[in-house]
Formats: C-alpha cells, structure tokens, sequence
C-alpha cells in the first residue's frame, strides 16, 4: 500500500507545484507585460488543474489508502484507473484552457473529470458499504462524495453559457459560486475531516460530539451557500437561514477544536512537530475563515468583500492553501506518508512564509482598493511572494523524488 500511495502523493505534490507556476504567470502577466498570454483563460487552467490535479488527486489517493487500511485489499489496484483518468482530464485542461478557454477540448475533459468525480462517489460509498463500516469518518467521506457530486451542476451550467455565448452575469456568478462553495466547503473540507476524524478514531479519540459537528456541518453547507450570493436581494427568510448556517458552523467548528484541545497530550504524541504545525496553521486558516462567513452576513462588509477582486481572491486562496492544502500536509506529514528530510522541512518553512505573505499583500491590497490609496510595488511584491511559494514547493517535491531514489536504491 505505501508505495501506490507514495507514488500518487507524489504526482499530487507535483501538480501542487505546477500549479505554483502558473500562479508565478499569472502574477507576472498583472505586473508586467506579456502579450501572447491570454489572463483569463490561463486562470481558468490554473484553477481547474489546482482542483483536479493537486486537491482532488491528493484526497482521492488518501481515501483508497483509508479503503486499504479498513479491509480492502486490492483498493489501489480496483481505484488504479479512476486515479489515473483523474490526471489525464486535469493535464487536459491545464493544457486547453489556456489555448481557448470554454472550447471543445477544455469542456470535454472538464466534463470527464466530473465523470470521473460521479464513478468515485459511487464506488466509494458501495466499498464503504460492503467493508460494513460504522466510523464518523465514513459520514464525512461519503457527503465529500455527495458534494462533489453536486458541484458538477455550477461546472455545467458554467460550460453551457460560455459554450453558447449566453452569459448573464448574475446567472454567471452564481454558477461559478455555487461550484466553488460546494467543491471548497464540500468536497474539500468534507474530505479533510474525514482524514482527520479517520486520524482521532485510530488514537481512540471518540467523543459523543462528533456526530453533531458533521451534522451541524452537512446540514449548514446548503444555505451556507447563500453566503456568496449576498450581493443579490434574497427573501427575508431564506436570508435569515444563512445567518443560521453561518452561525451554526461556528458552533460546530469550535466544538470540534474543543475535542482537539482536551486530548492534545494524545495527539502531539502521535504527531510529528512538522505535521502538528501544520495541522494548527490549517485550523488557524479554518478559524479565520468560519468567522469571516460569519460576519459576511452583514450588509455593508458582504458588500465590501465581493466589491473588491483582492479580498475574493485572498479569501479563496486563504481556504485553498491555508485550509485544504496545509490539512492535506500536515496530514501526510502527521500519517508519515511523507518524508520530512531536512530539504523537506525547509520547503515546507518557505512555502508557508510565502503563502502567508501573499495573504498579507492581498489583504492590502483590498484595503488599497477601499481606502482609495495607492500602495507601492504591490504587483511587484505578490509576484514575489508566488516565487516564494514556488521556490518552498520544489525544494518540497524535489525531496519527496530524491527519498524516493535513495530508498529503491537500498531496497
């Protein structure tokens, strides 16, 4: 089992790392001149292959690693051709999109990585089903599973306007939204606690909580989505549903810390101090994010948040790569799927200095665009931090593959 997840882990960190590059384009193209790039389309590639090719491909690898350990043998072997399907429709669209956006290469393999996002929902919950499992962990996997499944809607709706060249843009934007909330705090974050809920129940971590808080959470996602649509008049109830959600996954998130705080002597013993810091940046991130929802709800800073690009885009990297990406990790790093040399260490310490650094700049400059003042070289200063974060991630993923010589080489 540990080397067919290596081996995929290693593709995810990859793609990561692909993924940090095109991120340093995009950063380049807003600072300075390059005419032959098309913004838009690249962006779309580079969000499309950030979802498929780095988070989905890392989740999907680690939740046949769960089937393997639960009972099912021939796991990696059964999930080897979704896995691989998986990459091919995100190096498909990494490589479409940027040459004609919503055309018909770039559709095609979108729509075949949500055919393959549909075949691993329904694979997962039958081999769940059939290895009779019981955990809190299962809960959190198969509405992951339920999730994805139904972000495929927006990915759809958003391929037909483009296709046809029917776009209105409040339609637009909540198709786009809709794909993002169910993908970030669906498949995403489902899948995350998952993990971590698979990771409390193997240190015998069982609270009578835990079952609540994913309720709290599976019940508040749906009008939770509604959080991204404030800008548009919503009835007066269904507006104060969303408050409700928003509330509701506060409650239940800081339930959540509360087990993790009442048996941390348990856990920092069977964590290793990379994973830990990890998993504790990744919770800060989830931390500030719950809140962030939360007081969204007020009129005048919904209004401010989806009025300015730069906060939008430092929220949605704020969750990719301080929640998903640094839980992701961090557990890798804690479950020793990972090796956390030295070079290691150092890459995860840049890419983590870098990441924070482009929150702060884009945190600027969203104030920049309210406050109506012009902060100097602030383009310049995110295209550095991008070089950062690039910079910690091949030192990463350049140790994952050197570990991966050394160790074929004294078997």
């Amino acid at each position: 089992m540990q080397f067919y997840l290596h081996k995929w882990l290693r593709i995810a960190i990859l793609n990561l790392t692909i993924v940090s590059f095109i991120g340093i384009i995009l950063r380049y193209k807003i600072a300075f001149s390059l005419p032959f790039i098309d913004q838009k389309q690249l962006l779309h590639g580079h969000s499309h292959f950030a979802f498929t090719g780095w988070v989905t491909a890392a989740l999907m690898a680690l939740m046949v690693a769960f089937l393997y350990i639960k009972g099912l043998t021939d796991a990696f072997k059964r999930y080897r051709w979704l896995l691989i399907t998986n990459l091919i429709s995100a190096y498909g669209m990494v490589l479409s999109f940027p040459v004609e956006g919503y055309g018909l290469f770039s559709i095609s393999f979108s729509t075949l990585s949500v055919a393959v996002s549909y075949v691993f929902a329904v694979y997962f919950w039958k081999d769940a089903k059939r290895l009779q499992l019981t955990s809190i962990s299962r809960y959190w996997f198969n509405a992951a599973c339920l999730f994805s499944v139904i972000s495929s809607l927006g990915a759809f709706a958003l391929s037909f306007m483009m296709a046809a060249h029917v776009i209105h843009q409040n339609w637009y934007l909540s198709s786009n939204y809709y794909y993002l909330h169910f993908q970030y705090n669906g498949w995403f974050f489902f899948a995350c606690m998952g993990l971590i809920a698979d990771k409390l129940e193997l240190l015998q971590i069982n609270h009578k909580w835990s079952k609540a808080i994913f309720y709290i959470f599976f019940l508040a996602c749906f009008p939770a989505y509604f959080l991204s649509t404030l800008w548009m008049p919503l009835p007066v109830w269904l507006y104060v549903l969303v408050i409700v959600a928003a509330l509701a996954q506060v409650v239940g998130w800081f339930m959540f810390l509360k087990i993790i705080v009442s048996n941390k002597a348990i856990l920092n013993n069977a964590t290793s101090k990379t994973g830990k810091v990890l998993l504790m940046l990744s919770a800060f991130a989830c931390t500030v994010k719950v809140l962030l929802q939360t007081i969204s709800v007020y009129p005048p800073i919904s209004d401010l948040a989806f009025g300015f690009r730069p906060i939008v885009i430092g929220y949605l990297h704020l969750v990719l790569f301080g929640v998903i990406t640094l839980g992701i990790l961090g557990y890798m790093a804690s479950s020793k799927f990972i090796s956390l040399g030295k070079t290691a260490v150092t890459g995860i310490i840049i890419f983590v200095t870098g990441m924070i650094f482009n929150e702060i700049m884009l945190l600027m400059q969203g104030a920049e665009g309210m406050e109506y003042v012009y902060i100097p070289y602030s383009n310049e200063l995110l295209l550095l931090a991008a070089l950062i974060i690039f910079t910690g991630l091949v030192l990463f993923v350049t140790s994952q593959y050197k570990n991966k010589i050394l160790n074929e080489a004294n078997a």
